[in-house]
């Protein structure tokens, strides 16, 4: 099968979890044998176009009139994405298109309806969910636009049952639209460290210091604050404890200053942007990874950090609750509450023997689970359902068929939709 994935972020650009997600699926399906095309967004290390691991990269220049706004440049970029996506297009066979999220919905839509191609959209987060409702122009904006990207989908990918009771809330998409299909991860690249892991971990804490360590954006979604409010328990217990917090964003300052103003800036240190060999190092290292986030619909870094061997506190939210077991596969902890995530990270700091038993079974775990080549087998099976291969997961799909309005007689192969219902079937 060939596969034109549109995405916004592609590594080397990573600027959250989507970025890595759609290059280890990527990278899945073409070890599995199918063709995979990405047309993304443009990076100073990268050319223009280049092969990674197989895939066929397509970075688009993004050189335009300086925008006036945010949603100047999300067009801009979609006009060059589209303007590539032709060129491949045409020049070769495409079967089905996979879009990533709101940025690229414009692009999507036009290469789906030019073309005449199954459209599949996987949703990695809402607009609804990052900023708990929608409270002005821009994030009602957004949010239709993520609504017009589930309409155009002849399928949806989500990534959590916890996402896909969110998108049938806020979008009211029918159940036999949407599948679940989780992230993974690919162990291997959490594996790399420090040559010197004694002499490394030197440069980051004292040896009798034991560290908690955080990484991700430095957002409100992230919970980064609540963290820094559960510093003073944990020290007046654990008096040794180092708290390394990895990352960076609009809040970066704010939460330094915060710091100061609180009297723990010598027990937490800001370490900014790191590169994945230190990342995977201090994951070794950690006695505690901590991922505090209010807003989570999936939660790949605790997948990470039980993939680099930390043992891992998160809140309880979103699809947190679907990869962490309290008790078993590591600790959750009432979202928002600093008093409760203290006491899950103190659990840890205290009962290495508790931990190192939740840090083996979280591994284990996670090889059966979160294995990208059978998430990439899933995957293709959305891609069929699409192309009219395969049946809808839903048992009666006569009363699903009957709902779009069809130009030839259904189920030539050639029939089409008129362009306003085109958004579920060909």
């Amino acid at each position: 099968m060939r596969i034109l994935m549109v995405s916004w972020e592609y590594p080397p650009k990573v600027i959250g979890g989507l970025a890595r997600a759609v290059s280890d699926l990527a990278e899945a399906l073409v070890e599995q044998g199918h063709e995979v095309s990405v047309v993304t967004s443009d990076h100073p290390e990268s050319g223009q176009a280049e092969y990674v691991s197989g895939v066929r990269v397509y970075r688009v220049n993004q050189h335009y009139p300086s925008p006036l706004g945010f949603l100047d440049s999300v067009l801009y970029m979609n006009y060059h994405l589209i303007q590539r996506a032709v060129q491949i297009i045409s020049a070769e066979k495409i079967d089905v298109i996979h879009a990533h999220d709101w940025l690229v919905a414009p692009a999507a839509k036009v290469l789906k309806h030019t073309f005449n191609l199954p459209l599949v959209a996987t949703i990695h987060a809402t607009e609804w969910g990052r900023s708990g409702g929608l409270h002005n122009d821009l994030q009602r904006h957004i949010s239709d636009v993520e609504w017009w990207l589930t309409y155009e989908a002849y399928r949806v990918i989500c990534c959590s049952e916890y996402m896909r009771e969110e998108l049938r809330r806020v979008f009211h998409l029918p159940d036999d639209k949407v599948s679940v299909i989780p992230n993974g991860v690919v162990v291997n690249k959490f594996r790399e460290t420090h040559p010197d892991l004694d002499k490394f971990r030197s440069q980051w804490a004292l040896p009798e210091e034991r560290i908690v360590f955080f990484i991700g954006r430095h957002v409100y979604e992230k919970g980064v604050d609540v963290l820094l409010g559960a510093v003073p328990k944990v020290l007046a217990h654990q008096p040794n404890a180092k708290f390394i917090i990895a990352g960076t964003g609009p809040m970066h300052h704010e939460l330094k200053h915060r710091a100061h103003q609180m009297g723990i800036a010598h027990k937490v240190l800001f370490a900014g942007f790191i590169d994945d060999v230190t990342r995977n190092s201090l994951y070794q290292l950690a006695d505690a990874a901590v991922f505090p986030s209010r807003y989570e619909p999936f939660g790949i870094v605790a997948l990470e950090a039980m993939a680099a061997g930390a043992p891992v506190v998160v809140s309880d939210v979103g699809g947190f609750r679907e990869i962490v077991r309290h008790g078993e596969t590591g600790l959750t902890f009432y979202a928002g509450q600093s008093n409760s995530l203290a006491d899950n990270i103190l659990t840890l700091l205290c009962d290495r023997q508790y931990a190192k038993m939740m840090r083996s079974l979280a591994y284990r775990e996670l090889l059966e689970r979160f294995d990208w080549s059978k998430i990439a087998l899933q995957t293709v099976e959305e891609y069929n359902r699409a192309l009219g291969k395969a049946p809808s997961p839903m048992k009666d799909t006569k009363d699903i068929y009957g709902r779009y309005h069809l130009t030839g007689d259904f189920p030539e192969e050639r029939a089409e939709l008129y362009e306003s219902s085109n958004h579920g079937r060909r």
